[in-house]
């Protein structure tokens, strides 16, 4: 059973997130203001506004608490309970007039993600994570796949202009890889709402080989809480903090995995 005050942590956040998913769908047909970032990554004024939206919502309800954001970085204090936040994961997406954008929340503790939220707002998802019974995926139980055989899965890889050379040619090799082996392979590089489509049963797999934590924090939970893994290339259970995210129903995990390591 989850805690009431983690409860009403979880509505009092989910508004907010609603709020500012409500802000990015007003904006998007508007002038972003498209900046670059790093080599060819960008971000728009749509990022900065949800991202003030949901800092200032949340300095209002946890005082406290620091905050780790994409754009802002952390602030606050290193031993007090933090959220994480991607207040737009999928911004080329976005740009491009997409859906496949989301914005992520996660609440930790000591460490450990007590809370996570992901809203799609296009996509039409919103996926809920609380710690002792909560794991749904628009208001239903999360529960992953039943995909049995990687020939039979739908499995989704992040892959980005942004990337390091080599990040890139380990990415692709992987694809070309997998394309061989799987039903189907897709791009769509919004790592919070990929794995809550995991968490529902609707993705069989997501790789992210390079994955930051703002944009999956939120998620991991959730995926584990729905039957699911989420591991790094080696099998270990992937923390926060990992760049390697490979996240499936379970069932096909373990060959998932040599298919990685053979690419």
């Amino acid at each position: 059973m989850s805690e009431p005050r983690l409860l009403a942590l979880l509505d009092q956040s989910a508004a907010i997130a609603r709020q500012a998913a409500e802000l990015l769908v007003r904006m998007q047909d508007g002038d972003l203001a498209v900046a670059h970032k790093d080599f060819r990554d960008v971000v728009t004024a749509a990022d900065l506004a949800s991202e003030r939206l949901i800092i200032d919502g949340l300095r209002q309800l946890t005082p406290g608490a620091a905050i780790l954001s994409e754009e802002a970085g952390f602030s606050g204090s290193e031993t007090a309970p933090r959220w994480i936040i991607d207040p737009l994961d999928g911004t080329v997406n976005y740009a491009g007039g997409l859906p496949w954008f989301s914005v992520t929340l996660a609440y930790q503790e000591d460490g450990r993600t007590l809370l996570g939220l992901t809203h799609a707002p296009l996509a039409g998802l919103v996926a809920h994570y609380v710690e002792g019974g909560i794991a749904t995926v628009n208001d239903r139980p999360a529960a992953v796949s039943a995909t049995a055989s990687l020939a039979d899965a739908v499995v989704s890889i992040c892959l980005t202009s942004h990337y390091a050379p080599e990040d890139l040619e380990r990415t692709n090799a992987v694809i070309r890889r997998l394309s061989g082996l799987c039903r189907g392979v897709r791009i769509l590089v919004s790592g919070g709402l990929e794995m809550s489509l995991v968490a529902a049963g609707r993705l069989d797999a997501f790789i992210g080989l390079k994955a930051d934590i703002v944009s999956h924090a939120a998620a991991i939970p959730l995926v584990r809480a729905a039957g699911g893994r989420v591991t790094t290339v080696a099998g270990v259970d992937s923390r926060d903090q990992d760049l390697e995210k490979v996240v499936s129903n379970g069932l096909i995990h373990d060959e998932l995995l040599a298919a990685i390591r053979a690419a």
